[in-house]
């Protein structure tokens, strides 16, 4: 007993006695620990009920077996306030002429521990602010449902939609009460058993069970969008407060994170469209595939791997070549031919097209000088240039264009510049001034597709614009269609009132030819008189059709 009463921790000795567990001795911190006093016989009967626990069927099993079974346990004992974890470890004895076998037992008391581990894990996952799981609980719960099979389970991520404008108006202390009012009321439109956390800044993710499937997910939706048609009181204001609705339904033990980010990607969708999304793979494919294209689109422009083409713009009266239109055209090594209808919007999208255009420019107008050293002369040609909406509002179109202009010794007015409706709408007093400096520059402003856009017929008459394009989809319905045939003529008629020439896209048939130049367009470009040429058949051709 001496020797007990001499280690630090908790111990004792148990032993096997008519294959009953027994207690031949215990020091008082095993006494305290076991809240009880006395002789070890009447401490025997005070702690019977340990003989059934899992500690107590843990040492009998090692008493009886030593080699094996394990001599370590984690053990938690009651519950509640009054729950306390302790860590058993266990080693034979030599056995006496009244026991046979025999163990020192040691009992650490980790209670204090757990306590402090369960509580700073409780606080890793919890939102400070709104006292809601974060987004760690949330991966964890989602991954727990994922566990089992009796139920199906759908992750919503919500996205409060203008939280950054409403933050920097009125201060982080009103955003932050924003959020939290926000959250409550996501809580009003929950049911029982479905799981709330904010996942980030103004983002929520909400675990759902599903007994209809989908329906009960888009039920959800709806419900949260209900709760939130109420204004918003913040001060004296009242601010309405729409979200972003995305839903990934689960599959088997799907990925918490995977999960997760497609139902993210619903609420980009969601966003676009103005209404709840449920994620489809096949456009999350589509997605990674405009993500590869943009990298590898980026390469391509790096290693100069694009080329230019162009389509010749056919006098529709003398069926001389006017002019040329230049197209990017991109060959991928593995995927084969990229169409641009595909790589320009990803351009656009990435920002890529500022450099993609400034390369287009550039390389039209080092075209068309080469066509004048093969020539021998200045040939009396011109190349029109397309220019995004997105190239207008971000990039210094007047300084580039001079630039190319510059460097390749071409006159600005061989250059035509192509620009869609979309330039004017964004932002109408930049396209003024752009468009101001591009005539400076002497060079030719067509506006292509007209017809598709939204501009107003005022910007026409204000803007310095010389050419109208009449759109492909027009143009190929005017054979069977009479209200195409009469847009054609409304655009016409409009052109030459004020002034100015037209182009008309898409002409595959000789029909369509002769109708167009029947109803007075000056010049058209298709199929019917040749596809987008590589620089030096688009030479050859311009000299079959003028000599």
């Amino acid at each position: 007993m001496s020797l007990l009463d001499a280690l630090p921790i908790a111990a004792a000795i148990f032993c096997l006695k008519n294959n009953k567990l027994w207690i031949e001795a215990a020091n008082s911190r095993f006494l305290d620990l076991s809240d009880c006093r006395g002789a070890p016989e009447k401490f025997v009967e005070t702690f019977r009920h340990y003989a059934d626990s899992t500690a107590g069927k843990f040492t009998q099993a090692f008493l009886k077996d030593p080699a094996g079974s394990g001599d370590e346990l984690e053990w938690s004992d009651g519950e509640g306030l009054s729950q306390r974890f302790l860590r058993i470890k266990v080693s034979p004895l030599s056995p006496t002429p009244e026991a046979a076998h025999r163990c020192l037992m040691s009992v650490v008391d980790r209670t204090v521990e757990v306590r402090a581990e369960n509580s700073l894990r409780a606080e890793m996952l919890r939102d400070s602010l709104t006292g809601l799981p974060n987004r760690l609980a949330f991966s964890e719960a989602v991954e727990a449902a994922g566990g089992g099979r009796d139920l199906e389970h759908a992750v919503l991520v919500v996205d409060m939609l203008r939280f950054s404008r409403i933050n920097e108006s009125m201060g982080s202390l009103a955003g932050d009460e924003l959020l939290i009012t926000f959250a409550r009321r996501l809580i009003l439109a929950l049911r029982a058993g479905d799981i709330l956390a904010r996942t980030g800044g103004n983002e929520f993710g909400i675990l759902v069970s599903l007994r209809r499937g989908v329906t009960d997910a888009l039920n959800a939706a709806e419900r949260i969008q209900q709760v939130m048609t109420a204004p918003f009181k913040l001060s004296e204001l009242e601010i309405r407060v729409e979200c972003a609705i995305g839903v990934a339904l689960m599959h088997g033990s799907q990925d918490s994170e995977e999960l997760f980010r497609n139902a993210q990607f619903a609420v980009k969708q969601a966003k676009a469209v103005g209404r709840p999304q449920v994620y489809e793979p096949k456009q999350a494919t589509e997605a990674r595939r405009r993500f590869s294209i943009e990298t590898e689109l980026r390469r391509a422009i790096e290693k100069d791997q694009l080329d230019l083409f162009f389509q010749p713009l056919i006098n529709l009266k003398s069926g001389e070549v006017s002019g040329f239109e230049a197209l990017a055209r991109w060959t991928h090594e593995d995927r084969g031919e990229i169409s641009p209808s595909e790589f320009i919007p990803v351009a656009e999208e990435s920002g890529l097209i500022l450099t993609l255009g400034r390369w287009a420019m550039d390389k039209a107008m080092q075209t068309l000088a080469a066509w004048d050293r093969e020539a021998g002369m200045r040939l009396p040609v011109s190349v029109g240039v397309n220019l995004s909406a997105i190239q207008v509002a971000r990039d210094d179109i007047p300084s580039m264009v001079e630039s190319a202009l510059t460097a390749s010794g071409v006159g600005g007015e061989r250059l035509t510049l192509e620009l869609t409706e979309s330039c004017i709408v964004q932002d109408p007093g930049r396209a003024t001034r752009v468009f101001e400096a591009l005539k400076s520059l002497e060079t030719t402003v067509a506006m292509d597709d007209f017809g598709t856009g939204y501009s107003s017929l005022a910007y026409l008459q204000r803007l310095p614009i010389d050419v109208l394009k009449i759109d492909k989809s027009f143009v190929s319905g005017m054979m069977s269609d009479p209200d195409a045939v009469a847009i054609v003529r409304a655009v016409l008629g409009l052109a030459e009132a004020l002034g100015m020439s037209t182009t008309a896209e898409g002409i595959e048939t000789v029909e369509l030819a002769t109708t167009l130049a029947t109803l007075g367009c000056a010049s058209g470009q298709g199929f019917y008189f040749a596809k987008p040429l590589e620089p030096i058949a688009a030479l050859e051709f311009w000299k079959l059709r003028n000599f």
